[in-house]
């Protein structure tokens, strides 16, 4: 148990919430461009105090498929080669669980949510109420930045997950999230998903991703 529970949490992305714009939608609520779901919003709207670009050890895998691109959905994989370009995002406890909630289609502030809080409280075993069944089935404190906790969400059994392409929409908000968080290039987006399960080269180069 931890001695002081924490006021403010980094939540970490990789995959389209690497895009500020496209966090917000988890934030504020609305119809994400692109999408085919209206997000109901955090009960706290507010932006993040902070956000910071950061490396995670392992690979991304786009596979399962989508309700709301229509594609595969990025999974960290910590066991693969290489590194992942993340963000992190300062939040409270409460948004992080809210956002947690809503990529499961569970309420903001409802059972799931208050689980992840108080677990978050105490960061001892598996959130009350989390259920392993939809999409993600671990959240997880990767480590700590200036005494934060880094919290994300992920599967356990990304490894063994079939490759699917994700759809250009999503991919489009990941492309902007690497410029926005690690100020990338083209050239060096592409390079960085062309290594990625479930990324499918384009003219036959399999260093070009984007058009």
């Amino acid at each position: 148990m931890s001695a002081k529970a924490p006021t403010r949490v980094w939540y970490v992305a990789y995959a389209s919430n690497l895009s500020l714009e496209r966090f917000r939608y988890y934030l504020r609520g609305g119809a994400v461009p692109g999408g085919s779901r209206t997000y109901p919003g955090c009960r706290d709207a507010a932006d993040p105090e902070e956000a910071a670009g950061l490396c995670l050890p392992g690979r991304l895998v786009f596979a399962g498929r989508s309700t709301v691109w229509g594609g595969g959905m990025a999974f960290h994989d910590p066991g693969g080669p290489g590194q992942v370009a993340a963000r992190g995002y300062l939040v409270t406890p409460g948004q992080f669980a809210d956002v947690v909630a809503q990529e499961v289609r569970q309420p903001p502030g409802g059972r799931v949510a208050l689980g992840i809080e108080d677990w978050l409280r105490e960061q001892d075993g598996t959130p009350d109420g989390w259920d392993a069944t939809v999409l993600y089935d671990s959240v997880t404190v990767l480590g700590r930045r200036n005494g934060v906790p880094l919290v994300t969400i992920a599967r356990r059994d990304v490894a063994g997950m079939t490759p699917v392409p994700p759809a250009a929409a999503y991919l489009s908000w990941i492309v902007t999230g690497l410029r926005e968080a690690h100020g990338w290039e083209t050239d060096r987006i592409d390079r960085y998903l062309a290594r990625m399960p479930g990324i499918e080269p384009r003219d036959g180069d399999p260093a070009r991703v984007l058009h």
